[in-house]
């Protein structure tokens, strides 16, 4: 059989469809490539061997009773573990959810079974979404296939480490301040975030709720575009959902650019960027301009304050959101204060002299304590700090302030080009444990991706380049809201002209 590695989910769906080879067969050899190659990344958590065999079968039937299939027919897609999926764990790579089994599947997941798409297993990633490098799962780190000693990006780096390995096709992100850019980057592959509202949010675990956005990632653009059609629109469980109506991606991926308004800002192509990536950024833009786009310089300037903005309002978010876990109804329990119940019903020795509400505190604490990680109970403590009384306007109404202006800079920037280009990281994949020690270092490497889900635009990341030590580069492309046709297309045009 023709290596995963090589194909694409444009070309895979049509060849299961028409025969020449089967879901089954396609399903198997998945299973096999994670079997051989993800002992060394870890970029899967869960998978159902099983279930996946089976509901490739359900493809093939239908195949040959002459029933009409959907779009992704047989093909395999890896699906971030923050995203909910009915009888398959789901723990947003946390303790204190092990164990978690969703009753329902995520609209999104929905979506992908109406289309007929394989589920392979669910990626790992940075608990929560909190972290920029994969090494604040609670499941052990996720690496990058092409560098075992690197960092696949955070916090979808197994969905991006998954693709880079072939042991998928496909994968959902979830995207809160870079999460599915960044990883991308990372990996060589391709990531976008869609504008806030496109995809739904029904089944995610919520971590900054107004900033969580799912999102497709991919191999090439047109696989990313594809995905995005499946995924993409208006759905009643999600009042966060927009009604925007959803166009055919692919219907204008292939015009050209010529004419495009692209600009270029100022700020992220300042001090910090490292030197190789502004030299393969700038020759992408150069190469744009080849192909007709029109290039000229805008401002966003208050993009100095988005990391300290976003770490205000996000771990605000997350505080409120991550208060539901107390071990009480699911996932990881405590055993401090007779967690089980009070008395002869299972309480610690000598809780029968303790009141009710103190064995009920120790539970929580030891639950939040032994099921969190350090990252997670780092973020929970600032969001709670900015939040308190006496600090809420110093800190995060100040923070809400300039998320406006950023927004502002964005709607001023999109009255003058129709797309910015920009680097997607300050750096290339740095090494395990280069920066876990460092969370402020860590913050800063999210610095040209926040600014995107600050203001709630929508932006792609792709590869255009390597570093000196042949780690990818990766290119940011930001459109305005709902914008993702513009920007797939401008993302095709160069990926065509580059064969990168």
């Amino acid at each position: 059989m023709e290596s995963l590695n090589e194909m694409t989910a444009y070309e895979l769906a049509p060849r299961i469809k028409s025969g020449e080879m089967t879901a089954e067969e396609v399903a198997r050899e998945v299973l096999r490539l994670i079997d051989e190659k993800d002992p060394a990344i870890n970029a899967y958590l869960a998978v159902d061997r099983e279930s996946v065999v089976e509901d490739a079968r359900k493809v093939d039937r239908k195949i040959a009773a002459g029933e009409a299939t959907g779009p992704l027919a047989g093909v395999p897609i890896a699906i971030k573990d923050a995203i909910c999926t009915k009888g398959l764990e789901t723990t947003c790579a946390s303790r204190i959810l092990e164990g978690f089994v969703p009753p329902y599947d995520a609209t999104v997941i929905a979506r992908l079974r109406a289309a007929d798409a394989v589920i392979v297993g669910k990626t790992n990633m940075d608990q929560f979404g909190m972290g920029s490098s994969n090494e604040n799962s609670g499941f052990d780190i996720c690496r990058n296939p092409l560098d075992t000693s690197r960092v696949p990006g955070g916090s979808s780096g197994g969905s991006a480490a998954a693709l880079a390995a072939g042991t998928a096709v496909l994968a959902l992100g979830e995207d809160t301040g870079g999460s599915i850019r960044q990883p991308a980057a990372f990996c060589g592959v391709v990531g976008l975030k869609p504008t806030y509202g496109r995809v739904s949010r029904f089944g995610i675990i919520a971590y900054g709720s107004s900033f969580d956005q799912v999102g497709p990632m991919a191999r090439n653009v047109e696989d990313c575009a594809r995905l995005l059609g499946v995924i993409a629109g208006h759905d009643p469980m999600d009042t966060t959902s927009a009604s925007e109506a959803v166009p055919d991606y692919t219907a204008t991926l292939k015009q050209d650019i010529a004419g495009l308004r692209i600009g270029v800002p100022d700020e992220y192509m300042a001090e910090g960027l490292d030197a190789s990536v502004k030299e393969s950024v700038s020759r992408a833009i150069e190469r744009m301009e080849s192909l007709g786009a029109r290039v000229e310089s805008v401002r966003l300037p208050h993009t100095e304050y988005a990391v300290a903005a976003y770490y205000i309002l996000v771990t605000a978010e997350a505080s409120s959101n991550l208060a539901r876990y107390d071990g009480v109804k699911y996932g990881y329990r405590g055993e401090d204060g007779g967690a089980s119940g009070a008395g002869e019903e299972g309480g610690a020795p000598g809780s029968q002299s303790r009141a009710p509400d103190d064995r009920l505190d120790d539970m929580y604490g030891s639950t939040r304590s032994g099921g969190f990680g350090l990252e997670v109970k780092r973020r929970i403590m600032l969001g709670t700090y900015v939040l308190s009384a006496g600090y809420y306007d110093a800190y995060y109404d100040k923070a809400q302030r300039v998320r406006t202006l950023i927004k502002g800079d964005f709607d001023q920037a999109f009255e003058k080009v129709d797309l910015i280009v920009a680097p997607t990281t300050p750096t290339t994949a740095f090494r395990v444990g280069e920066k876990i020690g460092d969370p402020l270092q860590m913050y800063l490497s999210d610095i040209y991706t926040v600014p995107i889900n600050l203001a709630g635009v929508s932006a792609i990341s792709l590869p255009c380049g390597k570093d000196p030590d042949g780690m990818p580069i990766g290119l940011q492309i930001i459109g305005p809201h709902f914008g993702e046709e513009r920007i797939l297309r401008a993302a095709f045009a160069f990926e065509e002209a580059t064969g990168s």
